[in-house]
């Protein structure tokens, strides 16, 4: 049960992002147009002919203050939106267009109700007995006030609902209303009832909201340390977007009244303070304790930690590990994302995220205590500094004061990550043994590069996505796909089939596992590779990965009675032999001395290891393709099994030196035929290994490769078995 919650917090997380990826260009929007408006800002700098009231700029200033202002205004509506299509497994846009109408229907029936019992008057206005703040006006609508509250329970609602009813088949009469039509059909009817409960049961949640806000903003500072704690606590979970959005967006983090409004949430505070900074002598640091402590150890805490591991690395390891901690450092220090930072460390020395933890949640505290009052969109990076402190004055935000605890915090980053290191010997990045590879965020990129080529060689249009799709244990075992800033982020039905290691392989920085949901971290280009993979996964074959089973049989004893095989072709429907094409020493296909081929990523088979320069037709059949660089053919068998000879191990790259093809695309061939011609001592000079894969691209769900032969095999002899069950 515990695992299921978490598996659900998690997509429920990953579906803030949609919604959250939008207040970075509100809050510049924002920042740029109630700082270049602000009278005392003009005055002060003498832009009265270029930014006064009448110019050009300042017109155009001031719609950019009006757009980001409507952005946070209707942000339940956004949420509502957004969580919908992150819920949404298929069909996107239906359950897009559903939740809109759901959030209107909802709100609506609220109306109704509130009017029908009195609380809105006739004449429009609220009557005198209801509670200030209780009712607000929502798109329009007087409804009850649930803020982002009300949008996540419209985005969930019906996002379950899309992914239940999508695929409806109605009766005949009514067919025209079925599948994705029936969704929001039925959005309405439920959300027209679901509007009608809220008006009795939202006010006591209300109320309760009102407590607990009451409870952590009661605490003082002792508070926000433990919510700065929890936050990053959370970070490898990924459940931290899920714990403080209520602190950001709704009376949970406090409420304040700001030009004549009611606002609720710290960050929505923040912001409208903002729009209406001409007359916010400070900006409220009540609100802005849950973020204003990110910018002392984003931009000066985590680059110290990051110096120190480059300071303790081992010195023939230092550029790369240069490499790795620069660019995380910069990240942190630009932008706020922490993740490529927090996970070089994270799994491989997780003492030091401990540390992290509680002296990132420090800093939360000493910044309330300051009374640093510096807003955020997205994280405590130094572009969020800029516009929403350096540029509203220290007088408003008291943003130097970051400065100098900043640099304290760099120190004590530095010190005490430079000790813990070297008094516990962490394999912190550098620091690994000698034959570990010094892994940096640009590896991924090496990967895909090194997988095009090796998917140029057997024809898959997309091997990091195939190989990631096999590491989850196959499509079938696949039940949802989605990111965040930095994850990949993996519902799955049974984690038993994850292998973490085809994972690994990937390029990924680390992997964690809870419930049934998987994180695959990348870095910041992780919304590539879940495009890619959902487009491979549109066509790829909805079955498990064999992965599991192929380990297994490895522990067997390598012979192989004949008894066995009779019987494993008692049990077979049928049997397909296919030959060797090659003059050589076969072996299990794992032998290949290439983590693809070996991990049967491409196909399964058999490995042939040539003693002899010529390559025949292993059967009966037809060149299906001779690639350009001549180390690999295609080869489709009269029975209809598609084959792939693949000559030595990264061969490609010798660009047919060594090779003498005498077939071409399309040529039809006998048993025996010569296809190819092999220069064995140039290769065997040239070549990583001779090793070389014979495989069956193809194979069905009941069809399993039994190899027949190992050691010395003639080409024309049985090389493997195709059972069909």
């Amino acid at each position: 049960m515990k695992d299921k919650i978490f598996g659900v917090l998690q997509r429920v997380g990953r579906s803030f992002m949609l919604p959250i990826a939008i207040l970075p260009v509100a809050g510049l929007l924002l920042g740029l147009g109630s700082s270049f408006t602000n009278e005392t800002t003009i005055a002060t700098y003498h832009l009265q002919k270029v930014l006064g009231d009448g110019t050009v700029l300042h017109a155009l200033l001031t719609i950019m203050n009006k757009v980001g202002s409507a952005i946070f205004d209707n942000l339940p509506l956004i949420f509502a939106v957004g969580v919908a299509i992150g819920m949404a497994k298929k069909e996107k846009e239906v359950a897009a267009l559903s939740s809109m109408i759901a959030f209107f229907v909802m709100h609506v029936s609220i109306s109704a109700m509130l009017s029908i019992n009195g609380k809105i008057l006739t004449d429009g206005s609220i009557a005198k007995d209801v509670l200030e703040g209780t009712v607000a006006s929502v798109c329009g609508i007087q409804s009850l006030q649930m803020g982002v509250f009300g949008g996540i329970i419209v985005g969930l609602g019906v996002a379950a609902l899309h992914n239940r009813f999508h695929k409806i088949v109605l009766p005949n009469a009514l067919s025209f209303f079925g599948g994705s039509r029936f969704v929001p059909i039925i959005s309405t009817i439920v959300y027209m009832f679901v509007g009608i409960l809220m008006y009795f049961v939202w006010p006591a949640v209300q109320n309760g909201i009102y407590a607990l806000g009451g409870l952590v903003t009661g605490t003082g500072y002792f508070g926000t340390l433990i919510f700065g704690i929890i936050k990053r606590a959370l970070i490898p979970f990924g459940l931290h977007h899920v714990f403080y959005m209520p602190f950001w967006q709704t009376a949970v983090g406090g409420t304040m009244e700001v030009a004549g409004q009611m606002v609720q949430g710290g960050q929505n505070i923040f912001f409208a303070q903002l729009a209406d900074s001409a007359n916010i002598t400070h900006f409220s640091a009540d609100a802005t304790r849950y973020f204003s402590g990110e910018f002392i150890f984003m931009i000066f805490g985590l680059p110290g930690a990051a110096l120190a591991m480059y300071r303790c690395a081992k010195p023939e390891k230092k550029k790369q590990a240069g490499g790795l901690l620069l660019s995380a450092a910069l990240a942190s220090m630009l932008t706020g994302i922490t993740e490529p930072i927090e996970f070089s460390f994270l799994f491989v020395a997780p003492m030091l995220f401990a540390v992290q933890v509680v002296l990132a949640g420090a800093a939360y505290m000493i910044a309330h205590m300051l009374n640093i009052a510096v807003g955020l969109t997205f994280s405590g990076g130094f572009l969020d500094l800029f516009l929403f402190g350096i540029l509203q004055g220290n007088a408003k935000t008291s943003w130097v004061r970051i400065i100098p605890v900043g640099i304290i915090y760099f120190i004590l980053y530095y010190v005490i990550f430079t000790f813990l290191i070297k008094k516990f010997d962490l394999k912190t990045p550098g620091r690994e043994d000698d034959d570990v590879e010094t892994k940096l965020y640009t590896k991924a990129d090496v990967n895909a590069r090194k997988e095009g080529q090796k998917t140029s060689e057997a024809g898959s249009k997309d091997a990091i996505s195939e190989m990631i799709t096999e590491g989850l244990g196959g499509k079938k075992n696949i039940s949802d796909v989605d990111c965040c800033a930095t994850r990949l982020r993996i519902t799955v039905y049974d984690t038993e089939r994850v292998n973490d290691e085809i994972l690994k392989q990937t390029g990924s920085r680390g992997i964690v596992k809870k419930g049934q949901g998987v994180q695959i971290i990348y870095g910041p280009h992780v919304t590539v590779i879940k495009s890619n993979l959902e487009d491979y996964l549109e066509t790829a074959p909805d079955t498990y990965a064999e992965t599991t089973a192929q380990e297994n049989t490895e522990t067997k004893t390598e012979e192989t009675t004949v008894s066995e095989n009779a019987e494993n072709e008692i049990k077979a429907k049928s049997t397909i032999i296919i030959s060797s094409p090659i003059t050589g020493n076969a072996a299990d296909l794992s032998a290949v001395p290439d983590e693809a081929f070996a991990g049967r990523m491409m196909g399964d088979g058999a490995a042939v290891t040539p003693t002899d320069a010529i390559i025949t037709a292993p059967e009966d059949g037809e060149v299906a393709f001779v690639f350009d660089t001549k180390h690999a053919i295609g080869f489709e068998t009269e029975s209809g099994v598609e084959l792939l000879i693949h000559v030595g191990v990264d061969t490609v790259s010798l660009n047919g030196e060594g090779f003498e093809v005498f077939v071409e695309n399309g040529q039809k061939v006998k048993k025996g035929d010569v296809m190819m011609k092999i220069n064995i001592p140039y290769l065997t000079e040239h070549a990583p290994s001779l090793c070389s894969p014979v495989l069956c691209t193809d194979l069905d769900d009941n069809q399993k490769i039994r190899l027949l032969a190992k050691g010395e095999i003639k080409a024309g002899e049985p090389l493997f078995a195709i059972d069909l069950y």
